[in-house]
């Protein structure tokens, strides 16, 4: 973690939480999972993100969860811990725990619910910052906190030593390009149709929810950058985007769409825990056939 710019690694998957089929959360899964997707080319994963069903596991959960994942995948992957709440003492309480369980940074997503001014968004990160012991990469998604990071607070909290980087669902590719240009935090990307775009401007790399399924095809749009092929990863992220769009595009949430679809491929996943609800039969059937058109083609 010695490069600021890529402080977390480069191509992070935003993991799910695989549960057993009587909802309990199924740690020798999780570790499976998690061994299959750095095998295929992530070399970072992030546990109890939105996609890992934060909002429903319990802080003991999300801390036995860390430890199964760190003993399967060993030390040579970054993990980050989504320990983001809507309560800032609970939020540094997670994230000291996470640190302590084995996490090398912690994702705290911007206070929800009480939709707090700038101010006060910017002290609850600093106030979480100061109280962990891992680097932080702040959350900005306001489709569902109901409040923005707005590019002036990024680059307030920017000068604070213990906040890194940011996984971006602002859908603001102009104040994205401001702060990357005023600071020296870490940009990834948050939404997948994202990845190359945000990755050409200077991005460290991306949180993917698509890489659950298909971690080495995430992997090559930016390995094919890397080796100055933009044609190539121009091609490779189009080729993706019919699987983007079943994902992440549609009326069901990504964890839906990608516990149904790694269940069809017999991978760790198990139900969505309540309020969510499992996708049907034909939204299933629509996503293993994007992803069949995929890899199919590879």
């Amino acid at each position: 973690m010695t490069n600021r710019r890529k402080p977390f690694g480069r191509t992070l998957c935003a993991m799910i939480t695989p549960f057993t089929g009587a909802g309990a959360l199924d740690l020798d899964g999780s570790g499976r999972l998690a061994a299959r997707l750095v095998a295929e080319g992530c070399d970072g994963l992030v546990l109890s993100g939105t996609t890992g069903e934060s909002p429903t596991t319990t802080d003991a959960e999300k801390t036995d969860l860390i430890r199964a994942v760190r003993e399967a995948v060993g030390e040579r992957v970054t993990l980050v811990a989504g320990v983001g709440s809507a309560d800032t003492r609970h939020t540094a309480e997670l994230a000291l725990a996470a640190g302590k369980a084995g996490a090398d940074g912690v994702l705290v997503v911007t206070p929800y619910y009480s939709r707090p001014p700038q101010e006060a968004v910017a002290a609850h990160f600093r106030e979480v910052a100061d109280a962990s012991d891992v680097p932080v990469m702040l959350y900005d998604i306001p489709g569902r906190t109901g409040t923005r990071i707005e590019p002036e607070t990024m680059i307030r909290l920017a000068g604070h030593p213990g906040i890194v980087a940011v996984k971006d669902c602002s859908y603001d590719f102009l104040g994205i390009q401001k702060v990357m240009a005023e600071t020296e935090l870490a940009y990834y990307a948050g939404c997948d149709e994202h990845v190359l775009a945000l990755y050409a401007v200077g991005a460290a790399g991306c949180v993917s929810t698509v890489a659950n399924a298909v971690p080495g095809h995430v992997a090559a749009v930016l390995d094919a950058f890397d080796a100055a092929d933009t044609a190539r990863a121009a091609a490779l992220q189009s080729r993706l985007t019919p699987l983007i769009e079943a994902m992440t595009g549609a009326d069901l949430p990504g964890t839906v769409t990608t516990k149904a679809l790694l269940g069809t491929l017999g991978l760790p996943a198990g139900p969505v825990r309540a309020p969510l609800l499992p996708a049907d039969r034909k939204a299933t059937e629509g996503l293993r056939t994007r992803y069949e058109e995929l890899v199919g083609g590879s």
